[in-house]
């Protein structure tokens, strides 16, 4: 209860300052905590009373509680998935979002769980529309040789295989290609069948 009590009264202080930075009355500093205060709490916790979204506070909380049980930091999608929560996802998402976190998140997980911003050379590298015409060719290549035609179903996804890996995340052209044919028909009429004639038995 005194916790519980204590994050109302940082939540009030934090309110307070919001109307003062707008230049609006506050009405009472009644019931708000006093910022020496909240320092005492953060130097025992920095997240005992986040600014974020709860669902942010859960994700961390789980894999925090996944690590100081003996499991290593998840960094595969899909790999530990704990209440319904991919911490993998989680984690990555973290590391790859690192400048839309708050600076005290950022100090929260590089100090507790060591993760880091993701590098460079770790990021995806952004397709030109060439590139994206390719990929979607090849998944129409693809589905076309397995089925014998090209009538996708609507929320059907092509997976591409590729020797090219990147550290903790799925392959750049490993992700799901959705509705190809759909896709081909739209962007370039004038080849729409240029992947089932190039498919093995492919006919026009």
């Amino acid at each position: 209860m005194w916790a519980k009590n204590a994050r109302a009264a940082a939540r009030r202080a934090r309110e307070d300052e919001e109307l003062r930075a707008a230049g609006r009355p506050v009405p009472s500093a009644a019931g708000a905590m006093t910022e020496a205060r909240q320092d005492e709490l953060d130097a025992i916790d920095p997240g005992w009373c986040p600014a974020w979204d709860t669902g942010w506070q859960r994700c961390y909380r789980l894999v925090q509680n996944h690590v100081q049980a003996g499991g290593t930091l998840p960094t595969v999608d899909g790999d530990v998935v704990v209440q319904g929560e991919d911490l993998g996802r989680w984690v990555n998402a973290q590391r790859f979002g690192w400048e839309q976190l708050l600076p005290v998140q950022q100090w929260i997980l590089e100090n507790t769980l060591k993760i880091t911003p993701a590098e460079d050379n770790e990021r995806p590298v952004k397709q030109t529309q060439d590139a994206k015409w390719a990929l979607n060719l090849r998944a129409a290549q693809q589905f076309h040789a397995r089925e014998g035609h090209l009538r996708v179903p609507r929320k059907h996804a092509e997976h591409l295989a590729s020797a090219d890996t990147l550290s903790g995340r799925q392959n750049a052209t490993d992700e799901p290609v959705v509705d190809q044919a759909r896709h081909l028909a739209r962007q370039r009429p004038q080849t729409r069948w240029e992947a089932p004639r190039t498919a093995p038995g492919g006919t026009r």
